[in-house]
């Protein structure tokens, strides 16, 4: 039912709140309009005993949010705004007093005369009354449509039935006040009785009035009403049963979320260029915090929510505002996240979409208020259970949520009703046991007493844990939450195990090495241990500080450029000294040997100009001999095409001469206009002479091309016009390209490519044919 309701601003809130059987009472009377309270419960069946006291409690709850209430006459009244919520309530259309308000008195003549109503007056509202309360009497209505052609009847049978959002045809639209030559049948009979309604100047689709409909779907239909919750299979269980689970649930989730925001912390998730954290990071997180991924993606849009993590460039990253939570007791940590998952609008644990794709965590998804409305709607379900009483399968409690939140999302992955929310609530320890424990009921409150779920939790989670306890088989042992500075201490010194109610840390050469290489010493680490230890630390831990100590350092590694060697300890002093080679980054390891923070080259180059000379060293320890070295182009121009046997001839008159350093440009000026006019040389090869450069350019490179070839592509060239190649890349492969934007770069031509939609390099020697574009 609720997915025919629409939401205006103004209502939306208040229907959010509503349970099915106050959503269905209040469909009905927006169908019915103002009736009596028996006309309602009639269209709803609710005459028994128990179906009466349901209906009463609905309206109760509807005139508490002044909704509905009944007015002096003893009719039942609804607020404006709220009918609008329904386009067409139970399917049915307007009442017919709202259908004939623009009707003239003329028209509701005849109407009564066509009913055999004798008119009570000249008075349109007096017509309007007597015609109204025919249609109200359903034996009357019942009998006129008994009467009327079999073509109309079938017509109003359907149309009684119809429920989509359009009940017409076009064939169904009358013109010009009257039905046209193509109306189906029996519409205009319909029409003169009130049966159907339609616009006064008989523009728009026919209309059936809600009384009518009603009388045609006949005595026995009653509108859906569902006035006690589903059943669902409970158990026994005691709240001392279902605190101490919550508890145990809750004191495991914030331990997870305090791992899982550290990791964050020092290495902080990448984000998809899409937006959110893939799969591949979750899984990192999950990894390195050692917990499930519905934990990682509870904890990471929870953190977010309550601005612990924010998006720092392509990560996200903690926040000041984490530092300090990480500071606090796990109570105060949960209550934190469980206030911000109460107001999430959306679903964390939500992991596939409706196609089946993986979802990314904080990827920015619009705000879901059927997902608030779901979280409500299963707390809601669990508080109203019986006292003593839990589902016997706590997904079971997810068949609540639709009766209780009608407006709630069920997610594609949900294999059960509601099932990734109740696993949410259960991880969380809002439900424990199939019953709403004292956290899950302090958020229901949260809006009346906003330390309501700190209290909660703090009354089950203990308090964070100061002290370990040492094995001697080299491992820590911390029981419930550790504070801060002690996960600090163990993550620096030993590699966390496990987590959750107990966690678990093992010492190692290795994980002791990490503590001495940030700089701690080994009576440093060990004192710190002591400090937090519940009793003596075993012997075996101290012997492997102590042990892994005395290895630690016996070489070190330092970084150098290059290195300087020499047989006098003396020269090599003094070059460490030396004032204009501290640039060099001189470090004297041994008396003959100095390290350089400078590469070779340009240490080298400082000792010279300090006016020492030394030589360079090759890797196998001879003299490097340094020559000059000549420069050379990377890759020669390509020569023109080679002479067939026959040498170039040139024009007659022209002598050859070389360009002169100097040139005189009057002389030249004059020497050029003076010599005769000569054709370009011929092609060496069939003696047709080149019209321009360009074509002697590209002829010199693109060598499969014939001549007709060349000058189109030359002509494309200086003409900047597009043209189109066969062209054979390096692969091998043959495709045929247009190109545009041509310039010429020899051996390559620079174009725009229309195949790539994009600019290309072209190799003119593996053009094999040019066409007009």
């Amino acid at each position: 039912m609720a997915d025919r309701l629409q939401r205006p601003g103004s209502v939306a809130p208040a229907l959010a709140g509503l349970s099915l059987p106050q959503l269905q009472a209040a469909e009905a009377l927006a169908a019915l309009g103002s009736v009596p309270r028996a006309a309602l419960a009639g269209l709803l069946d609710a005459t028994g005993a128990e179906r009466a006291r349901g209906l009463d409690a609905a309206l109760e709850s509807l005139a508490d949010r002044a909704l509905v209430w009944p007015d002096d006459k003893g009719l039942l009244r609804m607020a404006a705004p709220l009918r609008q919520a329904w386009e067409r309530p139970l399917g049915l259309d307007a009442p017919l007093a709202l259908l004939l308000s623009d009707t003239t008195s003329e028209e509701l003549r005849r109407m009564l005369v066509a009913l055999g109503v004798p008119s009570p007056g000249t008075g349109k509202k007096q017509r309007l009354t007597a015609l109204l309360t025919h249609h109200g009497d359903p034996e009357r209505v019942a009998a006129v449509v008994s009467s009327a052609p079999a073509a109309t009847r079938k017509l109003l049978q359907q149309r009684a039935g119809h429920q989509s959002e359009v009940p017409w045809s076009t064939e169904e639209f009358v013109i010009l006040g009257g039905p046209g030559a193509d109306s189906g049948a029996g519409v205009r009979w319909a029409l003169e009785r009130g049966l159907l309604v339609q616009s006064r100047y008989g523009y728009g689709p026919t209309r059936m009035p809600a009384e009518v409909a009603l009388t045609l779907r006949g005595a026995g239909w009653h509108a859906p009403f569902q006035p006690a919750p589903p059943l669902v299979r409970t158990v026994a269980v005691t709240s001392a049963e279902v605190e101490r689970e919550a508890a145990a649930s809750a004191t495991t989730f914030a331990a997870h979320a305090a791992q899982v925001l550290a990791v964050c912390s020092t290495s902080p998730p990448a984000l998809l260029k899409s937006g959110g954290v893939g799969a591949r990071e979750l899984s990192r997180v999950g990894k390195a915090a050692r917990c499930d991924d519905i934990v990682v993606r509870l904890v990471l849009e929870t953190a977010y929510a309550a601005g612990l993590l924010a998006r720092d460039g392509d990560r996200v990253a903690a926040t000041a505002d984490y530092d300090v939570w990480a500071e606090q007791e796990p109570a105060k940590q949960l209550a934190t996240l469980l206030t911000a998952w109460w107001r999430l609008p959306l679903t964390p644990a939500q992991a596939r979409d409706a196609d089946g794709k993986a979802l990314p965590v904080l990827a920015g998804a619009p705000p879901c208020r059927g997902c608030v409305q779901a979280r409500e709607g299963l707390l809601t379900g669990a508080a109203r259970l019986p006292t003593g009483q839990g589902a016997k399968n706590p997904a079971g409690l997810g068949v609540l949520v639709g009766w209780h939140r009608p407006f709630a999302d069920e997610l594609p992955q949900d294999t059960a009703p509601f099932a990734t929310v109740s696993h949410e609530a259960e991880v969380l320890g809002v439900i424990a046991r199939g019953a709403l424990s004292s956290i899950g009921a302090a958020l229901r409150h949260d809006d009346a007493d906003a330390e309501a779920p700190a209290a909660a939790c703090a009354r089950l989670l203990p308090a964070a844990t100061e002290g370990a306890r040492f094995g001697a088989d080299l491992t820590a042992i911390v029981t419930g939450t550790p504070t801060a500075r002690l996960a600090a201490l163990l993550d620096t010194v030993a590699d966390r195990e496990a987590g959750g109610t107990a966690s678990v840390w093992r010492f190692g050469p290795g994980t002791v090495r990490r503590a001495l290489d940030a700089g701690r010493t080994a009576d440093a680490i060990e004192a710190d241990l002591a400090a937090v230890a519940v009793g003596a630390l075993p012997q075996p831990l101290s012997y492997l500080i102590h042990d892994t100590a005395r290895s630690h350092g016996r070489m070190r590694v330092t970084s150098a450029a290059c290195v300087i060697h020499g047989e006098e300890p003396t020269l090599l002093t003094e070059l460490a000294a030396h004032r204009k080679l501290t640039t060099l980054g001189l470090r004297l390891l041994a008396p003959t040997v100095l390290v350089s923070r400078t590469p070779l080259e340009e240490t080298i180059a400082a000792l010279r100009a300090a006016g020492y000379a030394p030589v360079a060293e090759g890797a196998d320890g001879t003299v490097r001999v340094d020559q000059a070295r000549r420069r050379r182009a990377v890759a020669p121009v390509p020569p023109p095409r080679k002479t067939g046997g026959t040498p170039r001839r040139r024009s007659a008159g022209v002598p050859v001469a070389r360009t002169p350093a100097t040139v005189d440009l009057g002389a030249l000026a004059i020497r050029l206009k003076g010599a005769p006019a000569t054709p370009p040389e011929p092609d060496p090869g069939n003696g047709v002479p080149f019209g321009t450069d360009t074509e002697e350019i590209v002829a010199g490179h693109a060598r499969l091309l014939s001549l007709t070839d060349v000058r189109q592509l030359a002509h494309a060239i200086d003409e900047g016009r597009a043209v189109t190649i066969e062209y054979v890349a390096a692969s091998g492969s043959r495709t045929v390209r247009t190109l545009s934007e041509l310039d010429l770069d020899p051996p390559h031509l620079y174009a725009w490519c229309h195949l790539r939609d994009d600019e290309r390099v072209f190799t003119l020697s593996r053009i094999h044919g040019v066409i007009p574009a």
